[in-house]
């Protein structure tokens, strides 16, 4: 840790969970208009949308990317692909402050040089929720993975190497950025349902964004 972060009563603060895992309270705060913004750039030119698992199940989450590299999901499998199957143009270019967010994140969680190609875009109405799954669609699984929570709070689910460890349950709020690599890289997570409400600049949404090192 760089002890950069200033103590809990003064703003932002670092919270070491395990070995590889930091949640960084606040950090995405003093920007979150600017980062919302960005975001909102981004899902009019690629919107957000269900997918389908291999096996045919709805996913609840509405779902975007922004970089080089975007996420899909469908009968053919889970996968990275450089076009929006959508339009079949390129995904919109990773904005710049959403760069920035990650790169500073990763690097108070002590995994310094991060440079993420990839975006995630995970849009949660009440009731949206992601099961236990791994994060290995990836390349690179030396570069660690950044979550960063926007408006409705929610439970993060964090477990083992294997998909029947207990899992810890953690509370994320808005501007709540969670890192996790090194010995934690394949660790299970999810999210349970969100529960209904309202934020001042996202309304009855939660959008989480994820950061990886797709290629």
């Amino acid at each position: 840790m760089s002890g950069s972060l200033f103590a809990p009563e003064n703003g932002p603060w670092a919270e070491p969970l395990s070995a590889g895992t930091v949640l960084l309270h606040g950090w995405a705060c003093a920007d979150d208009a600017a980062l919302c913004a960005a975001v909102e750039t981004v899902l009019r030119q690629s919107p957000p949308r269900g997918m389908v698992t291999p096996g045919g199940q709805a996913m609840s989450v509405a779902t975007s990317s922004c970089g080089d590299w975007g996420w899909v999901s469908d009968r053919r499998g889970y996968r990275y692909s450089a076009v929006d199957p959508d339009s079949g143009q390129p995904w919109p270019a990773m904005p710049d402050a959403l760069r920035t967010l990650a790169r500073g994140a990763a690097a108070e969680a002590g995994f310094a040089g991060f440079d993420p190609d990839a975006c995630l875009i995970n849009c949660y109405l009440p009731g949206a929720r992601m099961g236990l799954h791994q994060d290995k669609d990836e390349r690179d699984f030396a570069a660690p993975i950044v979550s960063v929570s926007l408006g409705l709070p929610a439970v993060f689910l964090l477990g083992g190497m294997r998909r029947g460890d207990p899992s810890a349950r953690i509370q994320l709020l808005h501007g709540d950025v969670l890192v996790w690599g090194g010995p934690d890289r394949m660790r299970f997570h999810g999210v349970r349902p969100v529960q209904p409400g309202s934020h001042p600049l996202l309304g009855e949404r939660r959008i989480n964004l994820t950061f990886r090192k797709a290629r």
